[in-house]
C-alpha cells in the first residue's frame, strides 16, 4: 500500500499534482483500453487475411501462413524480450517509436510484392503491437491503488474488444477497398491510436522504474530455466495460447464450411473475442473465490470443451462451442498475469510477462503453418481440430503440474 504523511492508505502525490485513482489515472487507462483494441486484434485476424492476400500478391495460402506466423513469433517473442528490458526505457518513448513504426508501414503493400518483403512489414507490424500490449498491461495498473482490479479489467475489456470487432472490421474493409488500401486504413488509425497512448500512458511519477542491469536481468532469466517449474509452466503458458493461434488459421473457413457466410463467419470468429469480454470482466471476482490458479485451470478446461464440440456438425452445437472457447479465452488472456505473479517475484511483473510471452512466441512460430498445413493436405477440418484440442489438454496438464506447489 502507498501513504502519505497524513497516514491515507491508498493516496499517493508525487507534488506535481498527480495521484493514484485520480481522474488523470482513469484517462491513462481508457486511453490504454482503446490503444489495446488494436493489440491482439490485428495479429489474430490473419484468418482473414489469408485468400484475399494470397490473390492480390499470387503467394499460396499455406506460404502466407508462414508470414502471419512470424508476425505472431514478433508479437509475443520479440515483444516480450523488449518487456524484459522496457522497464529501463522511457515508456512514452517507446510507445510513440511503436506509433511511428506503424504508420510507416500502413502504406508499405503499395511497394511491396513479393514473400520477403510482406515477412518484414508483418514482423513489423507483429513487434510494434506486441510493444504496446507489454508496456500498456504494465504501466496502467501503477496509476492505481485501490481501484487497480477495476482498471487491469478496463484495459482487458479493450483487448477483448480488438478480437471481437478486428476480424470483421478486417473482412469489411478489405471487400469495400482491396488489401492495399484497406490494410493502409486500418493501419492509419492504428498509428493514431497509439500515438495518443504515447502522449498520455506515461509511467507515473512516483512509480520506480527498473535498477537491474541488463547482465541481472539475464541471469535471472537463466536461473529460472534450470527449475522443473519454470520449464512446465513455459510449455503450459506457451500452449494456453497455441490452441487459439491455431484455431484462427482455420476458423472462419470452417464456419463457411458449415454453412455460414464469408461476412457471418468472420462476425462469428470475432464472437469468440465478445464473449472473452464476459470472463476478462469476470475473471478478478473468479479469483477473489477460488485464486487465480484453479480460475485458470477452468478457463483452459472451458476451451478444451469448446474445442472438442467443434467436431459435431451442427450450427446448434456450433453456437455453444463459440460461447465456451470465448469464455475460455477470455479467462487465459486475464489471468496467465495473476497466475505468474503467485509463481514469481512481483517485483519483475514486466520481465515475467516478457518472458512467459516469448514461451507464447515459440509456439505461435509453427501454430499457423501447422493449422493451415493440414487442412490443406488432409482436405478437411478433423485433423486440425484434434490438433487443437491436444494442445489445449497438453497445456492443462502441465499448467496443473508445475503449479502444483502454488
Amino acid at each position: 500500500m502507498f501513504s502519505t504523511p497524513w497516514g491515507r492508505r491508498g493516496y499517493v502525490s508525487t507534488g506535481h499534482g498527480e495521484t493514484a485513482d485520480s481522474r488523470r489515472s482513469w484517462v491513462v487507462a481508457f486511453v490504454g483500453a482503446i490503444a489495446m483494441v488494436f493489440t491482439f486484434g490485428t495479429p489474430f485476424s490473419y484468418g482473414v487475411f489469408g485468400r484475399p492476400f494470397s490473390e492480390a500478391f499470387g503467394i499460396p495460402q499455406v506460404t502466407l501462413s508462414t508470414v502471419f506466423a512470424v508476425m505472431l513469433f514478433t508479437f509475443f517473442i520479440g515483444s516480450g524480450a523488449v518487456g524484459v528490458f522496457a522497464a529501463r526505457l522511457p515508456a512514452r518513448a517507446v510507445l510513440l517509436a511503436c506509433a511511428g513504426a506503424t504508420g510507416v508501414i500502413a502504406p508499405s503493400l503499395y511497394v511491396t510484392e513479393s514473400y520477403l518483403g510482406l515477412t518484414l512489414v508483418f514482423a513489423v507490424l507483429g513487434l510494434a503491437l506486441g510493444t504496446v500490449f507489454v508496456l500498456l498491461a504494465s504501466i496502467v495498473p501503477r496509476w492505481f491503488e485501490e481501484r487497480r482490479g477495476a482498471a487491469t479489467g478496463l484495459i482487458f475489456v479493450g483487448n477483448g474488444l480488438g478480437l471481437f470487432l478486428l476480424p470483421p472490421i478486417w473482412q469489411s474493409v478489405i471487400a469495400r477497398f482491396g488489401v492495399r488500401r484497406g490494410f493502409l486504413v486500418v493501419m492509419s488509425v492504428t498509428a493514431f491510436a497509439f500515438a495518443l497512448a504515447g502522449v498520455t500512458c506515461r509511467r507515473p511519477r512516483w512509480a520506480d522504474t527498473s535498477a537491474a542491469s541488463a547482465r541481472a536481468v539475464i541471469d535471472w532469466v537463466g536461473q529460472l530455466a534450470g527449475t522443473r517449474t519454470f520449464q512446465l509452466l513455459f510449455v503450459g503458458i506457451g500452449l494456453a495460447f497455441a490452441w487459439y493461434q491455431l484455431l484462427a488459421a482455420y476458423a472462419i473457413d470452417l464456419f463457411t464450411h458449415r454453412g455460414l457466410t464469408e461476412a457471418n463467419a468472420s462476425a462469428a470468429f470475432g464472437l469468440i473475442g465478445g464473449v472473452s469480454i464476459i470472463s476478462r470482466v469476470g475473471s478478478g471476482y473468479a479469483t477473489d473465490i477460488v485464486g487465480s490458479r484453479r480460475a485458470f485451470l477452468a478457463s483452459l478446461t472451458c476451451s478444451a470443451a469448446g474445442i472438442g464440440l467443434l467436431f459435431a456438425p451442427q450450427v446448434s452445437v456450433l453456437a455453444v462451442s463459440i460461447f465456451l472457447i470465448g469464455i475460455g479465452l477470455g479467462g487465459c488472456a486475464t489471468l496467465y498475469v495473476p497466475l505468474l505473479m503467485n509463481v514469481y517475484d512481483p517485483e519483475r511483473d514486466t520481465a515475467v510477462v516478457g518472458v512467459f510471452n516469448i514461451a507464447i512466441g515459440t509456439s505461435a512460430l509453427i501454430m499457423p503453418l501447422l493449422g493451415t498445413a493440414s487442412i490443406s493436405y488432409t482436405g478437411g477440418y478433423t485433423v486440425a481440430i484434434l490438433l487443437t484440442f491436444v494442445v489445449t489438454v497438453v497445456s492443462l496438464w502441465a499448467t496443473v503440474v508445475g503449479t502444483a506447489g502454488s
